[in-house]
């Protein structure tokens, strides 16, 4: 039975994996308790007799606690932080990215989980960028809503509790104003881009789930792809595998209207290629739940493949 430790299991993203796995009988979870959170040995001693540990905790934290397992060559981590996302010596976790990537979870020591905007985002860009449709030099931006729990217990209380002094009352509002937003550098990498895309995110008074927009200039791809190739492509990429569903064109022809919450509660994704025939653009979706597929639950698929191996 693999030993887990999930370090910083009082948070936000800590409390969905535990509770995720509370029911499971092939795994032991190690615990701290909560008035123990800061107690450095206790925390270290954890750390180093787990099997695989999964750290969910700011990046400076998850430094730290890679720091403690110096010497210690089995335990395998899992890393929710930005600390480590566009590290080569780490395998970025998310195993459907391409083929090869869920035997370099398998067989890494270090596994650096997504953040949830750019699981849509590299889930849409990377295959069209693997496969040549998106040229070199495209100007790509990204467009995106998430559920306030993305941001933690702290807007979690400013967004449930209205007598805060620092209660926040939009019920929609953008941020990363100075476009300068921490997942900026992980959209780039691992969406294979040699530009940044603009990125603008915002928050809407929903708890969980997410939509993230690709938009496309048609005549700006390389050899005139259309709306339905572009789809075929997506599709083609992420056959053989049950996590990324690429919606039908059939059926997107019923579809008037996008919900965020759609695949809250879910480890899945959710992509649309939205356009006319014929049209001049093509508007690239993702739906997925930012605690889920983007988050906690993509942890947890990352644990299943490492105790695979």
């Amino acid at each position: 039975m693999a030993k887990i430790f999930i370090d910083g299991e009082h948070g936000t993203t800590g409390l969905q994996i535990r509770t995720r796995l509370a029911a499971r009988r092939d795994v032991e979870l190690l615990s701290i308790p909560e008035v123990e959170r800061r107690n450095a040995a206790m925390r270290e001693d954890l750390l180093n007799s787990a099997d695989i540990a999964i750290l969910c905790l700011p990046d400076d934290a998850s430094r730290e606690a890679i720091g403690m397992l110096s010497g210690n060559n089995h335990v395998r981590v899992i890393d929710t932080s930005t600390a480590y996302r566009v590290d080569p010596a780490w395998a970025y976790g998310f195993a459907e990215m391409d083929k090869a990537q869920a035997a370099k979870i398998r067989d890494a020591r270090f596994v650096a989980n997504p953040g949830c905007y750019p699981t849509g985002a590299i889930g849409l860009i990377r295959p069209l960028r693997a496969s040549g449709i998106i040229p070199d030099g495209y100007p790509v931006t990204v467009n995106a809503v998430s559920g306030y729990t993305g941001g933690g217990k702290q807007m979690i209380a400013q967004m449930e509790d209205a007598s805060r002094e620092d209660a926040i009352t939009a019920n929609h509002f953008l941020y990363g104003l100075n476009l300068k937003h921490k997942h900026v550098p992980e959209m780039t990498v691992h969406g294979m881009l040699d530009r940044a895309p603009v990125f603008s995110p915002s928050v809407g008074r929903f708890p969980q789930g997410m939509i993230v927009q690709v938009p496309l200039f048609l005549e700006d791809l390389k050899n005139g792809f259309t709306r339905e190739s572009i789809h075929k492509a997506l599709v083609a990429h992420y056959s053989g595998q049950d996590v990324v569903e690429v919606v039908g064109l059939e059926e997107m022809k019923s579809i008037s209207r996008i919900d965020a919450e759609e695949l809250a509660g879910k480890d899945t994704m959710k992509l649309f290629v939205f356009g006319s025939t014929g049209g001049d653009h093509v508007n690239l979706v993702a739906v997925l739940d930012n605690l889920g597929k983007g988050a906690s639950g993509a942890a947890v698929q990352n644990m299943d493949i490492m105790l695979s191996a």
